[in-house]
């Protein structure tokens, strides 16, 4: 069952389902010890459950909301507390709506970049510093390819996850040395429950969503665990000399 030794702790947030849920499965499959914080947690629960009968690795469920500074803090503590320090931080939770900028307004672009920026910023601030004082830990930030080339009906979100990128890389310079390595997958089209439901918002956004498969080289959308094994690679125990890099696992969507 595990891989890897010693057994370390994962914290996923967004890990109830979609990429964030498959990322769990391929943690625990490694035999990590793995932290489930997301909204919704009856599904957490029920995935963390599934972890420790598959896997029979430690597995526990939180309700936190990334945007909420006190309560990711009190999520870490839990973990701590309960599963051990946090050395693998992954960063999966993310929300957006398909709409024209011009159509937007602050009260949008406020919850947009306080959900995929700021939630970025708040989990690793509360688990860097001891990830820096133990002399080892790996974040992995999931941004996205719209960061990287623009995407039509996304414009804050684009630029929200493209501060994740140059976040993640300061974050990876910074830490570098005392053994922490942060890192950047940018997921292309994938289906999960939340594009699913971005498509449900009007004519537009299902004519966006219905288009991505044709836009993709292999002629589909990824499946979350297809992502999810971009995630873990940089997870590993020895990927010691990996950091501050971005991935985009996008089947050939983007080459650069």
């Amino acid at each position: 069952m595990a891989d890897q030794s010693p057994t370390r702790t994962a914290l996923v947030t967004g890990g109830a389902r979609g990429i964030g849920g498959a990322v769990c499965r391929r943690l625990a499959a490694q035999g990590r010890s793995v932290a489930i914080a997301d909204l919704l947690v009856s599904q957490g629960e029920a995935l963390a459950a599934e972890l420790r009968a598959d896997y029979g690795i430690r597995a526990v469920a939180y309700q936190c909301d990334v945007t909420d500074s006190d309560r990711v803090r009190e999520v870490v503590a839990a973990v701590e507390a309960e599963l051990g320090p946090v050395d693998i931080l992954v960063n999966a939770a993310g929300f957006d709506r398909f709409v024209r900028f011009v159509d937007t307004d602050e009260e949008f672009w406020n919850m947009i970049i306080d959900i995929n920026f700021k939630g970025t910023l708040r989990t690793t601030h509360a688990v860097l510093p001891g990830m820096m004082e133990r002399g080892w830990g790996r974040i992995v930030n999931l941004s996205s390819d719209a960061a990287r080339v623009g995407s039509s009906l996304e414009s804050v979100y684009a630029g929200a996850k493209a501060g994740v990128i140059a976040f993640t890389k300061t974050i990876a310079r910074e830490s570098v040395k005392k053994g922490v390595t942060a890192n950047i997958v940018c997921p292309g089209p994938t289906d999960t429950d939340l594009i699913r439901e971005m498509g449900e918002q009007g004519d537009l956004p299902a004519k966006i969503v219905g288009s991505l498969s044709k836009a993709v080289p292999i002629g589909r959308m990824a499946q979350p665990d297809e992502i999810a094994y971009g995630v873990t690679v940089f997870t590993a125990d020895d990927a010691n000399y990996i950091t501050g890099q971005t991935l985009s696992v996008s089947a050939g969507l983007t080459m650069a």
